[in-house]
């Protein structure tokens, strides 16, 4: 009795792996794409009004696109496709007169930065 009921033990013990998913094992793995710069809030606040081109690029990096035809701009575009996930897309674009910074439009990534615990015990003690 012991043996027969051994397999289905099995199935159950193992369809709680997430690797033994039967709806998975016909789809191919997709890598996660990404392509563009990745611009972040506390990055593109840095930037300021009257800034460089050189400056720029040394905050943002070199732009993805600088279009021959608009000279007076610069487009930082990031776009990631992951599996099972929607498409992320954000678009910075920083306006330029006269070789220097007039405006910056367009979405930036929130800022990565780890957060405070504040619950500590020891806080204003010395």
């Amino acid at each position: 009795m012991m043996l027969k009921s051994f397999p289905l033990i099995a199935v159950l013990f193992l369809s709680a792996c997430s690797s033994f998913n039967p709806t998975t094992w016909l789809t191919a793995h997709r890598m996660d794409v990404q392509q563009g710069n990745y611009v972040t809030e506390d990055a593109v606040s840095r930037v300021k009004t009257g800034m460089t081109r050189p400056q720029v690029k040394f905050l943002l990096g070199t732009p993805l696109l600088a279009d021959i035809f608009h000279g007076d701009r610069w487009d930082y575009a990031y776009r990631i496709e992951r599996q099972g996930k929607p498409t992320e897309e954000k678009r910075l674009t920083v306006y330029f007169d006269k070789d220097a910074v007039s405006r910056i439009e367009g979405q930036a990534f929130p800022a990565l930065r780890p957060t405070l615990d504040n619950t500590n015990p020891n806080a204003g003690q010395r």
